[in-house]
Parts: structure tokens; C-alpha cells; sequence
């Protein structure tokens, strides 16, 4: 049987598979590749049971542990406004602005690291081995924190914190991409925003009942806080490093047929799989430089970083309502249960239309309706109410940003892991300068007035970005020369014109 294969025919059998969405960005419809013989030997029907048979294992395999990791990154990034709620700021004398430094700081650590993280972790064979030791490292200096005696002391742990945690989420993201088509990332993707709620929203809870062990052993709870919760971190990072697969050409948990299927899949979407493209590192962060795209989401993402910045302060945001410290932290997992659901509708959503423009502009419209209601009023059954809202609405944009970097910024997969990295690493300074903006509770007109700001300017930004890869779409169809190498070097490979590329969800 020959190896070659209608390639219109088997693109169709790959995303079938996912809840019937539509085919996704990146077509390759109408092109001819090889197929490897274990697979060209299969008919359709068995080449579709051995698909879903893979997708739901890799389901099983990777997105409980990626999620089970994200969801202690996010406890141990944000158990500091935890503490704010249990006197650490008066046992450390710090005033406001200090506390706002000790939140920012983890940022200026946490941003630049990113970048040389995500372009090592595409050059190790073992990038779930690379993730889980970084894990087991944050989580110990997370539970050193509890030692901290000085402002500076705290300084300086939150610094060295953020250095640790920069390898999870970009490296994250780029493993996901490693695995998963591109019908299928949306919803991968919200499955690890949807973590993130789950951390934010059972930190809360944790946090509520961690602190009623304050004075035991005559540690006050605020450190208690940080010994539990640093602690379960480094446990579940060194047994998620023997669980985790690697990449889907060297993963021991997949039969052969089922591995040349993983890489068959990623290499019939791009041109070329992770496990065997040669483009160095150098090159790929360079090619990512050169995108002029890159630019723009980068600019988005700082103005959706600024808006996701509630997160940091959101325990005190419920605090201005007037509750105490415990019901307080209780009160912060609802909203945080609630945007994990909407998470999901949004990224089924996603995938099933192909589309993430309007998407966008609905949730940002919708956070700027929320920031008018705590500034107009100080009703707390509207307050709570917009505090319902805001986590899905000012955050949900960054899902659908993520998903377009992977897609429109794929190859080479050193650009990437580059991209990826910077979009997350520059796009998070607006977490340093925002943290200063939640002051004058409870109306905190500085911070939702920015924010209402960056909401707007977000808006006009990918609506650009939107109008660029539609005139570069036109590049490529036109078949004139000179147009087409207009769309080359905004950041279109010859193979991609090859496969018939094509920027979509816009």
C-alpha cells in the first residue's frame, strides 16, 4: 500500500475527533505528505478509533498534571494576598506601597526568565523532567518565605520566587502545543486557565482554613500559610516528574502506532514536528523579533495582563465590601468557580466557530461595565456582583491571545517557544505598575480607571491586529509574487505557503 496520502481526507479524520469542531487555522486541505506505514496501513475508520484512543489519553496523561501544577503555581503566587488578610504586613511593618513592591517584585524576577526558560526547554528531551524541577524549587522557597523576619527578607524571597516559577506557564503553553492539533488547543488551553481559577478560588479556601492555625508552636498563621502550602508543592512536584510524558516522538506511555500518529498529527498541521526540526535557538528567537505581529500581541497582552491584575489584589477587593478576613477569603472562590465554567463555553465556543475576535472584544466590553460599578457605588450586592464578572471578563482575553500565538506564530518551533515567551514575559510587567494602582478602598477609582483605559485601547489594538493578517491572508491568495514575499516576511515560511496556510479565527 503506498504511503502517500490524501492529506484533504486524513486532515478531516484529525479534527473530527474533538467534540466535531470545525477545522481549525493553519488549512493544509488539498496537499499531499507522507504518512508514516504504520498508519498508511490503517483504514480511516481504524485510523479514527486510534486518534480519539490517543486525544483521550494524552487527556488522561498530561492535563490532570499540568493542571495539578498550575493550580499550586497559582496558590503559591498569590498566598502573599493571603497573608496581607492575616497581619504579615504589620508583623513586617510594611506600609501600603511596601506591600505593593512585594507583590510587583515577583514580576521582575518572574518576566525576564521566561524568555531563556522557554528557549532551553525546546533543546532538552525532557521538558516535563525541566517543569516538574522547577516546581520542586518554587515550592521550597515559597515555604522558606515563612522564615522571613524583615520587608527586605521578603524582598528578596518574592524576587528569587519569580525566577523559579518563570519556567511553569510559558513552558506550559509550549508543551501543549507539542501534543495537541490545532482544533484541539483551545480547549487544552482553557483547561489550564480553568486550573488557574480552581488555584485562585481553593487558595482561598485553603488560605481561610490554614490561618486558623495561627499560634500554634507560637507561629503566627500568615507563616503557617506559606510552610503548608510551599511544602504540598514540592511533594506533588517530585511525583508529577516520574508521571509526566515528554514529547509525543519519545514518550514511553504511547504505543509506537499511537506516537507516529502524535507526530504525524503536530507535522501535518506545520510542515515539521518537535522532534525533528533543526532551526537553533538563536534563529528562532530572531525570526520571532523579526514578526512584526509579535509587536502587537505583545502590546495586547500587557494591556490584558493589566486588566488580569485584580487577581493579585482580590481578596482586599473583597475585603472593601466589608466583610472580615475569613469571610473575606471565603468569599473569593465563587467568582473563581463561575469563570472556570465560562472558561470552558468560551474556548468550546472557540474551537466549534473558529473565531476569536469577538470573543475578545465581548469580554473586555463586558470588564468595562463591571469597573464602572465599584467606582459609582458603594452598594455591596453591586459590588460583589461586578467582583462575580471581573475574573472572566478582564482575564478570558488572555486565553484567546495564547491560542493565537500558537497558531498565527508556529513555526519554527524555536519561534514559538520564543514568542510564547516573550508575549508572557513583556505582556507581565503591567503586574508591577498595576500593583500600585489598588489604593482609596473601596472605590479604587485609580485602578478600574486604568483598567477601563487599557480595556478600550485593547480594543482598538486587535482590531489592527485583525485588519494586518486579513491584508496578509490577501498576500497569499493573490499569487503575485512580490505580495506573497510581503507575507513572507511577516512571518510566513515557504513551507506554510506550501501547505496552503492561512491566518483564520479572525
Amino acid at each position: 500500500m503506498s504511503t502517500e496520502v490524501d492529506m484533504s481526507k486524513d486532515r478531516k479524520d484529525v479534527a473530527k475527533f474533538d467534540d466535531s469542531t470545525s477545522v481549525a487555522e493553519g488549512r493544509t486541505d488539498g496537499i499531499t505528505r507522507a504518512m508514516p506505514a504504520s498508519l498508511a496501513i490503517l483504514s480511516e475508520e481504524d485510523r479514527r478509533k486510534v486518534n480519539a484512543k490517543l486525544v483521550h489519553k494524552l487527556d488522561y496523561l498530561i492535563l490532570p498534571i499540568i493542571g495539578i501544577l498550575y493550580i499550586l503555581n497559582y496558590i503559591d503566587r498569590q498566598n502573599l494576598a493571603s497573608a496581607k488578610l492575616q497581619g504579615i504586613t504589620e508583623d513586617l511593618n510594611m506600609t501600603t506601597q511596601q506591600f505593593a513592591t512585594a507583590v510587583s517584585i515577583l514580576f521582575v524576577g518572574y518576566l525576564p526568565f521566561q524568555i531563556p526558560s522557554n528557549l532551553i526547554i525546546t533543546k532538552i528531551a525532557r521538558p516535563g523532567m525541566y517543569i516538574c524541577g522547577a516546581v520542586t524549587i518554587w515550592g521550597t522557597i515559597s515555604a522558606a518565605t515563612a522564615t522571613v523576619q524583615t520587608y527586605g527578607q521578603l524582598l528578596a524571597v518574592r524576587c528569587i520566587l519569580g525566577i523559579a516559577e518563570a519556567v511553569f506557564f510559558p513552558g506550559a503553553i509550549y508543551y501543549l502545543s507539542a501534543w495537541y492539533t490545532k482544533t484541539e488547543l483551545g480547549k487544552r488551553f482553557a483547561a489550564l486557565y480553568i486550573a488557574q481559577q480552581v488555584g485562585n478560588a481553593f487558595g482561598g479556601l485553603l488560605a481561610a482554613g490554614i490561618l486558623k492555625m495561627d499560634g500554634i508552636h507560637g507561629i503566627a498563621g500568615w507563616r503557617w500559610l506559606f510552610i503548608v502550602e510551599g511544602s504540598v508543592t514540592v511533594f506533588v512536584g517530585v511525583i508529577c516528574a516520574f508521571l509526566m510524558p515528554e514529547y509525543p516522538h519519545n514518550c514511553r506511555m504511547l504505543t509506537q502506532v499511537e506516537r507516529d500518529l502524535a507526530v504525524w498529527r503536530i507535522e501535518s498541521e506545520a510542515g515539521a514536528a518537535e522532534g525533528t526540526e533543526n532551526e537553533s535557538t538563536l534563529a528562532g528567537f530572531k525570526k520571532a523579533l523579526s514578526d512584526p505581529k509579535l509587536l502587537l500581541l505583545i502590546f495586547c497582552n500587557m494591556l490584558s495582563q493589566a486588566q488580569g491584575s485584580i487577581a493579585n489584589y482580590f481578596p482586599t477587593l473583597i475585603k472593601s465590601l466589608g466583610f472580615n478576613s475569613t469571610i473575606s477569603l471565603l468569599l473569593t472562590a465563587p467568582p473563581y468557580v463561575l469563570a472556570a465554567v465560562v472558561y470552558y463555553c468560551l474556548m468550546y465556543y472557540s474551537d466549534r466557530k473558529n473565531t476569536v475576535y469577538v470573543p475578545i472584544l465581548v469580554l473586555i466590553t463586558v470588564a468595562c461595565c463591571m469597573y464602572i460599578i465599584p467606582m459609582s457605588t458603594t452598594n455591596v450586592g453591586a459590588r460583589y456582583f461586578s467582583m462575580m464578572i471581573l475574573p472572566f471578563a478582564s482575564v478570558g482575553p488572555q486565553l484567546l491571545l495564547y491560542k493565537t500565538i500558537n497558531l498565527h506564530l508556529a513555526r519554527p518551533v524555536s519561534k514559538r517557544a520564543a514568542a510564547s515567551a516573550l508575549v508572557n514575559a513583556i505582556g507581565g510587567t503591567s503586574n508591577i505598575w498595576a500593583s500600585y494602582l489598588y489604593y482609596e478602598a473601596p472605590h479604587f477609582y485609580a485602578a478600574f480607571g486604568t483598567l477601563m483605559g487599557c480595556g478600550f485601547l485593547f480594543m482598538a489594538t486587535i482590531t489592527f491586529y485583525r485588519w494586518l493578517i486579513t491584508r496578509h491572508n490577501k498576500y497569499m491568495d493573490s499569487g503575485d509574487p512580490a505580495l506573497v514575499a510581503r507575507a513572507i516576511k511577516g512571518g510566513v515560511t515557504e513551507e506554510m505557503l506550501d501547505l496552503n496556510w492561512r491566518y483564520e479565527m479572525y
